[in-house]
């Protein structure tokens, strides 16, 4: 496993972005598929967005579609979630994770490791 640490979360008002970095431990960081999942308060986690090793494929959720970019530097060991046009439905700590098998990018259980979560809260 790796260890995942976010951060750049804080509070913006709507219409607003931020970017969030999750910085990884370890020198197989090129070979996880990486990727964002969010959890608001009384409701279920859900998947955000996912790349490959390599960054060449992403995945999104149809809620951020357009408006959130994952991408990753595997040279600094990070991922990165640029988030744009925010609005307050986005409010959610955010949590970044690490998969070193197969499985569908937008399943909890693909990830083999998470992060301890960024609070990101956008005001109407």
């Amino acid at each position: 496993q790796v260890q995942l640490v976010e951060s750049g979360g804080g509070l913006v008002q709507a219409e607003g972005s931020l970017r969030l970095s999750c910085a990884a431990s370890g020198r197989t960081f090129s070979s996880y598929r990486m990727g964002w999942f969010r959890q608001a308060p009384g409701k279920e986690r859900e998947f955000v967005a996912a790349t490959s090793w390599s960054g060449g494929s992403t995945f999104y959720a149809d809620s951020v579609k357009g408006r959130f970019t994952i991408s990753r530097d595997n040279a600094k060991n990070t991922v990165y979630l640029q988030m744009n046009r925010l609005e307050p439905e986005d409010t959610a700590i955010y949590y970044c994770v690490a998969a070193r098998g197969v499985g569908l990018p937008s399943k909890t259980e693909t990830y083999d490791s998470w992060g301890q979560g960024t609070q990101v809260t956008v005001s109407s």
